[in-house]
């Protein structure tokens, strides 16, 4: 498993995860790029996740759903406020209704992702800024913290394979 450190700070509301990837940073910059590698890591096992719409430029937006084992769906969307190729990413990250538009902007979370090199390979921090204690700690129950330690560690199978052509 890839995650190497999982923390939350309530003061800082925050919640960051640290991945050690046995990649380039311009290989692990697709994982985030391409919706199609995206869709096999984002969603936790057993909630995978499908990109309906992935604008993945600075001001774009991306709509997506998880399925959970029971058929459910839970959505959600990201807008996109910084694109650094292979450096990082900067989005709001939020819940969704079945068409892929917020349900609260308000309540929208923000996710900072950096990519740097690490001798042959990347360390990748990603990190969530939430609004209040209130919304990290209902996040909390609602288990992001090992959903997303979890559907991180689905990153190395994927990267296991050779890298995809752009088209």
């Amino acid at each position: 498993m890839p995650v190497i450190e999982s923390t939350k700070d309530v003061d800082a509301l925050t919640m960051t995860m640290v991945v050690e990837l046995a990649a380039t940073p311009a290989r692990a910059w697709q994982l985030w790029e391409d919706p199609r590698q995206l869709e096999r890591w984002w969603g936790p096992p057993g909630w995978p996740a499908t990109f309906h719409d992935h604008q993945f430029t600075e001001g774009g937006r991306s709509k997506y759903y998880m399925t959970g084992p029971d058929g459910s769906r839970a959505h959600g969307w990201w807008q996109f406020s910084s694109i650094q190729p292979t450096d990082g990413l900067s989005f709001d990250d939020g819940f969704a209704d079945e068409s892929g538009e917020p349900t609260d902007e308000h309540d929208a979370a923000l996710i900072h992702v950096a990519l740097e090199p690490m001798g042959d390979g990347t360390r990748m921090t990603v990190t969530t800024r939430f609004q209040s204690t209130d919304q990290l700690e209902r996040m909390l129950e609602m288990g992001m913290q090992d959903g997303m330690r979890l559907a991180l560690g689905q990153i190395d199978d994927i990267l296991a394979e050779a890298p995809k052509e752009k088209v």
